[in-house]
């Protein structure tokens, strides 16, 4: 078993790096680095304290029975909302996407459909205009965007997104978490 490879593969699923995690343990970076590259072993107790930081139990960390990741996902996987009062419906391509880096979700507007509007963020969020047309409204601005038009934007200000074409619009659209 390569302990420092789960080691390292558990503090990048967490995004720290090996000087965060340092940190978090009252390791140097150094000495993480080593324990990665399996040129040191760590002390039981420090261990736990590793485990404790990256939240992984022991047991998990030594269970074998590593699942596979999903990578593939079908239509019988896929979640999806609908708010009729706004015109608007949305589908997450990938489950618990609201916990992931990435949220990808395919959106469908009616006609003067509107898609909720948010609050400044760090996010950055990226579509792919797919049918009809769009307006996207970043604080002040507004863009227009049309079927094979893609769009991508920091989302630094309040932003939403609004059919102002004659007909039904759909998009793929990809937001970043926040807090990146």
């Amino acid at each position: 078993m390569n302990i420092g490879k789960k080691i390292k593969n558990l503090r990048l699923k967490k995004g720290l790096t090996q000087e965060e995690l340092g940190e978090r343990t009252d390791l140097s970076k150094g000495y993480i680095s080593q324990l990665e590259r399996d040129l040191s072993s760590p002390s039981i107790e420090t261990f736990f304290s590793i485990l404790e930081v990256l939240g992984c139990k022991p047991k998990d960390f030594f269970d074998e029975d590593e699942r596979e990741q999903k990578v593939v996902y079908g239509a019988e996987d896929l979640n999806e909302i609908e708010d009729t009062e706004r015109g608007f419906r949305i589908q997450w391509l990938v489950p618990d996407s609201n916990e992931r880096v990435m949220e990808p979700i395919r959106l469908s507007l009616d006609v003067r459909g509107q898609f909720k509007e948010f609050e400044p963020s760090l996010s950055e969020t990226f579509a792919l205009v797919l049918k009809g047309r769009i307006q996207i409204r970043l604080g002040q601005r507004v863009y227009t965007a049309k079927a094979g038009d893609t769009v991508y934007y920091y989302a630094s200000d309040e932003h939403q997104i609004v059919n102002d074409g004659e007909g039904p619009a759909e998009l793929i659209l990809v937001a970043t978490d926040s807090y990146l």
